[in-house]
């Protein structure tokens, strides 16, 4: 906290009147609410992840100098292991969304507003926010491909799959996760466009009504869908079908007014539902380490949706190109 207030006071010239520390996420940044005489607050961040803190401070300039919403960082200190930023409030889009949420994906006019705000948003991040990047600023690896293809597969593979007890065939399932990762690798579209990675609704705050975005410091190079499929698999959220299906169509529209390669609706389409596959493992895989070992309640209550994502998925064709892993899915998934 010493270092946070003499931070605050290069900052102002002055102590903080009050301080408010805010429950810890799943990270290891501490976040500080730091008052003002006149009331007005910034946020102090501590984290010992130097190389995070480095490239986070990065991106926010970079994307704030792009014309890209996000938040302000007003005083670093020298390592990087200290820094305030601009108070976004308290209110994020997973916050606005929580009548909706709370009645299985039924969803307001206004909440639907605000989603398709926000994945209006998205491509602008991609496209434009990688324009002028340096790219070896940002950690590793920096860089979607076969192997943090792997990454992903593997994590669900260890952290859900195995601690389901359902046997299955390494080897099969090895040849379906390398074919899969090949495929995935090679929709990049051949543009070096910023892959954010966790593009979720917790991940954006809300300023005035406007999306702002947090959270983007583990982004790398890689392909647009991903983004794309994160945030309509929000397990929690419930999205239906029909909302996914016009957010998409948002997001398209946008990308494609903004890139002269942007595909085609079909091709979009068929890229897209293969990401959502993916990604759906890839949660899966975190709600096992979260749930199953940590033990922690959200990460738990969120796996029967997920599971009924993944099973929807493979029975629309999602992953016909790998049988043994789909029918591993299947039989994951399958009603109790």
């Amino acid at each position: 906290m010493k270092r946070l207030t003499t931070l605050y006071r290069r900052l102002t010239g002055a102590d903080p009147v009050r301080t408010e520390c805010l429950p810890k996420a799943g990270s290891n940044r501490h976040y500080v609410r730091l008052f003002a005489a006149d009331g007005s607050s910034v946020m102090g961040v501590l984290t010992s992840d130097l190389p995070e803190a480095r490239c986070f401070v990065y991106l926010a300039r970079h994307f704030r100098a792009q014309g890209i919403p996000a938040p302000a960082v007003l005083q670093v200190s020298d390592d990087c292991g200290c820094y305030i930023q601009e108070d976004l409030g308290t209110t994020s889009l997973y916050d606005a969304l929580a009548t909706g949420r709370q009645a299985g994906g039924v969803y307001g006019e206004a909440e639907t507003a605000l989603l398709r705000r926000t994945v209006r948003l998205l491509p602008h991040v991609q496209v434009e926010g990688a324009a002028g990047m340096d790219w070896e600023r940002l950690t590793a690896p920096r860089r979607f491909c076969v192997r943090t293809a792997m990454f992903d597969l593997n994590y669900f593979k260890y952290m859900f799959l195995r601690t389901s007890d359902l046997p299955f065939d390494e080897e099969r399932l090895e040849d379906d996760m390398q074919q899969m990762a090949s495929d995935l690798a090679a929709l990049s579209d051949g543009q070096p466009t910023f892959l954010y990675r966790d593009f979720q609704a917790r991940n954006v705050m809300l300023r005035e009504g406007e999306p702002v975005l947090i959270d983007f410091q583990g982004g790398q190079q890689g392909p647009v869908y991903y983004d794309v499929a994160s945030f309509l698999m929000q397990a929690s959220a419930h999205y239906p079908a029909a909302l996914r299906e016009e957010l998409a169509g948002e997001y398209l529209a946008e990308l494609s007014r903004l890139a002269p390669w942007a595909p085609q609706e079909q091709e979009f389409c068929s890229r897209l539902r293969l990401f959502m596959f993916f990604r759906t493992l890839q949660v899966l895989g975190a709600y096992g380490l979260r749930g199953r070992f940590e033990r922690k309640p959200y990460f738990l209550n969120s796996i029967p949706a997920a599971l009924q994502n993944l099973r929807a998925l493979v029975e629309q064709g999602a992953a016909s190109r790998y049988p043994y892993l789909a029918q591993l899915c299947l039989r994951l998934s399958a009603p109790e």
